[in-house]
């Protein structure tokens, strides 16, 4: 039987967060404490944070593709939230999968970040100056596929950990760039290591990429109601669409998969591309309508790519 949050934290009886320990984590987590505290008047001692470690964090010597995924960076963190050792849990959006563990579920999205990626490199400005067969390391399936399909003659090379472990082995010289989420580097105040910022035109983000989403034991009233004023309702109409359009994909960290809804007053535009894993082809599908379609316009635009990719359309070549 799952704890009921406390009606109102406080420095005795605070609210515990859950969340990983990266640095990047731990900004984002901090961010909720400071939005949660200034929404109800509270000191940020009512709001303890407690990092739990994943299994995503602990294996690092080998492709997320290869053992397991998106989940392994909430596995833990949501067993913990289910069985009511923590009260909330934080996570970046773009590592949750679409499908949630019965019982949870993603009561609030803060404002959302910059979504674009941010190109990484010492010696270079930008994608065209990289010189041919230059050595690029990525995690990111979506980011590779791209890349190599823009720039089939790059070589690229896995390139697992947290933002400060990448960064110094670009620094060491293993890769000549990478490639980091702006969000991710703005959250940390590290904006001065962007060589350039590569707008969705040339390479769609991750789907949610940039926003921070807030999980809750489903039936938890009390936990509800501390996070509905800092909920950001446009944040949840771009998620709904591009959420949608993963999940009718069966998206994962082994599939390429780029998705980005705006908002332009009442309206919602979606793009969403499929990228074969050697960046031989690549479909892309939009569409405009109300937000109060988004989650629709998502999934047909995912229908869309299905029929057009066929099946098999993934497989590595």
């Amino acid at each position: 039987m799952t704890t009921q949050s406390p009606q109102t934290p406080s420095a005795d009886r605070p609210l515990k967060i859950g969340t990983r320990g990266s640095p990047l984590a731990l900004a984002q987590a901090h961010e909720t404490r400071g939005r949660l505290a200034a929404a109800h008047g509270l000191a940020e001692a009512a709001f303890e944070i407690v990092v739990i470690k994943t299994t995503g964090d602990r294996v690092l010597d080998r492709a997320l593709s290869e053992i397991g995924g998106k989940g392994l960076f909430t596995k833990e963190i949501e067993e913990a939230l289910l069985a009511g050792g923590i009260d909330l849990a934080v996570h970046s959006m773009k590592d949750m999968p679409t499908v949630l563990p019965e019982g949870l579920e993603i009561s609030a999205l803060l404002p959302r970040e910059d979504v674009r990626d941010a190109f990484i490199s010492r010696d270079f400005g930008g994608i065209g100056a990289l010189p041919k067969g230059a050595v690029v390391g990525s995690s990111s399936l979506r980011r590779r596929a791209q890349l190599l399909n823009r720039r089939p003659d790059l070589k690229l090379v896995e390139f697992r950990g947290n933002v400060q472990t990448r960064l110094a082995k670009l620094g060491r010289g293993e890769v000549a760039a990478t490639f980091l989420a702006a969000a991710g580097l703005r959250r940390l105040g590290m904006e001065a290591e962007i060589a350039a910022l590569i707008e969705p035109e040339e390479m769609l983000p991750a789907v949610a990429q940039g926003a921070i989403g807030i999980e809750t034991r489903i039936g938890d009233e009390a936990a509800r109601a501390l996070l509905a004023p800092i909920h950001d309702a446009a944040t949840g109409h771009r998620l709904a669409a591009e959420r949608a359009f993963l999940a009718a994909l069966d998206g994962s960290c082994r599939t390429p998969i780029g998705g980005l809804a705006a908002l332009e007053g009442d309206q919602l535009w979606f793009r969403g591309e499929i990228i074969r894993p050697d960046g031989s082809e690549r479909l892309t599908a939009e569409r405009r309508g109300p937000v109060s379609e988004a989650a629709a316009m998502g999934h047909d635009a995912a229908e869309e790519l299905r029929a057009k990719g066929g099946a098999g359309f993934f497989d590595a070549g």
